[in-house]
Formats: structure tokens, sequence, C-alpha cells
């Protein structure tokens, strides 16, 4: 009898998806502060080379900021690099305990608790919220994220998938359950690999029309739309609708980890029952000061929000002129389509080679085959002329190498 391959039976799973196109390599980066989205690109075997990001989440270049460097290194000097604990044992700082009375402020909620990423929220929210609930029904976007497709599953309950953004079908799922069964809407308010918005009021309308909770992931929401930065539904005045807001600190507010807000029974519970929650080592002071200082910032502050706007419509509008394929969603998010795999990768491979631009290809799983794409983000750090030389390099990609997409298909 032959043995089991280990290593050969995993080798092959490597070569399958290298063979599709859709093996994920890893950028070597070195962020140079006060400079993003300037950075550092080391190759394998090559000198290191200063490139632009043009793919980032930290969208205000709050992870840069004076105000938010300053927090993380007092905190650091103040308390040391760890937390030492879970937040059971140890682990809750004064920086956890204000970080979360800023984040029920920020949206209006009684409670808000900090998880140790955004991922980590979703699925311990939603999990176990599901949990708690009797004979739960879970409503989820056919595109929701990942963790709360995720956090949805661990609940073990019973789900229906609307198709995304179509408030019809929703409707239609919610009136085949009895409306006496407890019920959580889940969906999102920026969509970030489709670049468009939730539609919250319409869902708020069917929560409240079917005796609904209503749970919204505001991670790329949060910081970049509303007078406080309280994301889309604080933009569109529909904060106070929403039951659940999960959020991070990952992207615009340019640290780490992720909350959620709302009513203090829903958030006490979830403190109290989640395993992800409980049994995690918690953040250490330096990132949660980071976080508190970028929320309590984006609160007053409208200059980083504004130099983005401005940057994602020109940036938008040069390639509308240029008729490149991307979608045209009404957030920050530009997807530019390209459709093929292996081309994908290469335009990702030709923009770091030749012009020191890095996006990094999205292709599946993330987004379904056909549709693979670069996510580009025009960030509050870019200049107008970072701006007009993406699009002129693009737009001369396209012209010279959108061939390849047929050529390789």
């Amino acid at each position: 009898m032959v043995a089991f391959n280990y290593n050969q039976h995993f080798q092959s799973c490597i070569e399958g998806i290298k063979k599709e196109g859709r093996y994920r390599t890893f950028a070597n980066m070195e962020r140079i502060a006060g400079r993003f989205p300037k950075a550092l690109y080391r190759a394998p075997g090559q000198e290191a080379k200063e490139i632009t990001i043009w793919c980032s989440n930290d969208y205000l270049g709050m992870g840069q900021h004076p105000v938010v460097i300053r927090a993380a290194q007092e905190a650091l000097e103040r308390c040391g690099a760890g937390a030492g604990g879970t937040r059971n044992i140890s682990g809750t700082t004064r920086y956890h305990v204000e970080l979360e009375e800023s984040l029920a402020d920020l949206h209006g909620k009684d409670s808000g608790l900090v998880f140790s990423s955004g991922y980590v929220a979703n699925e311990g929210a939603l999990s176990t919220l599901g949990k708690l609930l009797p004979e739960c029904v879970i409503f989820s976007d056919a595109l929701n994220h990942a963790s709360m497709i995720h956090g949805i599953r661990e609940a073990g309950v019973e789900k229906h998938i609307f198709r995304h953004n179509d408030v019809e079908h929703l409707e239609t799922l919610l009136k085949s359950v009895d409306i006496r069964r407890p019920k959580i809407i889940a969906f999102e308010s920026v969509y970030s690999m489709e670049g468009d918005f939730g539609r919250i009021a319409e869902i708020c309308d069917l929560a409240e029309r079917y005796n609904a909770l209503t749970y919204l992931d505001e991670v790329h929401g949060v910081g970049l739309y509303g007078p406080r930065g309280g994301g889309v539904a604080e933009a569109q005045g529909q904060m106070h609708r929403v039951d659940i807001i999960e959020g991070t600190f990952g992207k615009a507010y340019g640290s780490l980890g992720g909350f959620i807000t709302g009513p203090r029974a829903i958030v006490d519970a979830v403190r109290s029952f989640s395993s992800v929650f409980i049994f995690t080592t918690s953040l250490p002071p330096s990132i949660l000061a980071a976080s508190l200082a970028a929320v309590e910032h984006l609160k007053v502050s409208d200059v980083e929000r504004e130099k983005m706007r401005k940057n994602v419509s020109l940036f938008k509008d040069l390639l509308s002129r240029a008729d490149l394929p991307f979608l045209k969603g009404e957030s920050h998010i530009v997807p530019l389509i390209v459709g093929e795999p292996n081309c994908c990768r290469e335009v990702s491979e030709i923009l770091m080679r030749l012009h020191d631009i890095y996006v990094q290809p999205i292709n599946y799983p993330t987004v379904p085959k056909g549709t693979e794409r670069l996510r580009l983000t025009a960030t509050a750090a870019h200049s107008s002329g970072d701006v007009r030389n993406m699009a002129d390099v693009l737009v001369n990609l396209w012209e010279t190498h959108h061939g390849l997409v047929r050529a390789v298909a």
C-alpha cells in the first residue's frame, strides 16, 4: 500500500489555481511615513523601488496622519506593546472604554463593542444574534462580504439570499416567512467590488413592515460619508433607522480592528455570548488609541473627505472621457473590468514593472469568473498629478494591451 502523499496533494491544489490564473502573490511593501500613497516595493532578488499604491483601503490617508501616529506613540510609551489578555481577563483598557463610547456617539446608539477586526465583528455578531433569536431567519444580500456569509453560516439558522440590491425580491422572501418569526436583514452600505451603495432606506422600510432587525455593514462607509463620518446611513439621514451598524478601523480610519454599535441589550448579548469575542486576545493600547484619534478627528474634519471626493470625481471623469469599462457606482471605489484572470494579472504586472504603480488584480472567487477587475481607489493622499498620470497610463494600456483579453480567453 502506498502512503498518501500530503505534500503532493496540496501542491496539485496550488497548481490548479495557477493554471486558472487566480494564484495570489503578496507584494512586499514598506509604507513610507508621511508620504502615503508612496511605498517601497521589494521584488525577490531586487533592490527596493518607490511605487505609488492605487488599491489601498486607507482612503483618507489617516494611517499617516500626525494626530493618529502621535496617539499611538503616546499609548505605546504609556502602556507598553500588548494588551496582556482577552477582554474578559485583564485585556480591557481605558482605550477600549473611550473608543466604544466614541463609536456609540458616532452612530447615535446606546453602545459600541470593539473586535479584533471587521471580519471578526461580522462573524461574531451575526452568528451570535442568529443563535440567540428563536427560529431566526436571516436575509442576506447576494454580494455580502465573506465575513457576513461566514457569520450567517455559523448561526446555523434558516437563511434566504436576495438578489443584489433587489428590494422587490427581498420583500417576496420576507412574505414567505411567518411575520411572527425573528428576522435579520444583513446588507452593506458600500459594496467594495461593485462600487455601489446598498438601498438603505428601502430596506429599512421593509424591515419595519415585516418586523425585522437591520444589520448594516459600513466598513467602506465609516469615516468617508456623512458630516461626522458616520457612514452612508448618516449621509442619507437613515442612521437612526438601522438597528446594528458594523464597521472597521482598518480602512478610512487607517488603523486596525472592527466594531458594532446598536441597542444596549443587543450589544451586551453579543459581548456576553460571542466566542470569537470572548476568546480573542484584546487589541493593544497603541492601536486603540490610534483608532480613537482617527474617529474623533473625522467627526470634526471634512478636509480629508473633500480631498478624496475631488480626486474620485476627477478620476472617474478622466476614465469616462476615455470610455474605459469601469462600474459607475456612486461610491469612491472604481472597479475597472478586465474580464479575464491572466490578462488582469498581466496588466497589474505591467503597471508595477513599467510604471511603478501597484494595483492588485481581483479574480475569482472574490468576483465571478468573467468579471475580473482592477479595484482602483483614488485617496485623499493622491495628488491631482497622481490621478491624471494613472488615468493616462490606464488609457495607454487599454489601447495597447486590451487585445490580450481576446488572445488569452
